[in-house]
């Protein structure tokens, strides 16, 4: 894989990924709970999706209670540097894609 374009698709390639990262440059650090519930994904979906983004060094995971074990997600500095990717696509899907007609 030399080719940039494909190695970062690899690691935030599919449209839950980029919503997930979404939230985290909307809201900050988030738990899983609130992933799930904001997002309407299905539970695995979302955990092999934090994985991978985690594995991809974009997402860290930080334990903040040990009793009961609660963890939260963080960006890392390489998942802060996609700020200007996501900001862009935002940019790209208000002008060129229609709004929905849902209330």
């Amino acid at each position: 894989m030399n080719c940039p374009v494909e190695r970062a698709t690899d690691v935030i390639g599919d449209q839950w990924s980029f919503l997930i990262l979404r939230e985290f440059f909307l809201e900050g650090p988030q738990r899983f709970g609130d992933l799930s519930a904001r997002l309407s994904v299905s539970p695995n979906t979302l955990s092999a999706r934090l994985k991978k983004l985690e594995q991809g060094g974009v997402l860290t995971r930080e334990i903040y209670s040990h009793h009961p074990l609660r963890a939260r997600y963080v960006l890392t500095e390489k998942g802060q540097a996609l700020l200007p990717v996501m900001s862009a696509l935002r940019v790209w899907g208000e002008a060129h894609t229609p709004k929905s007609q849902k209330a």
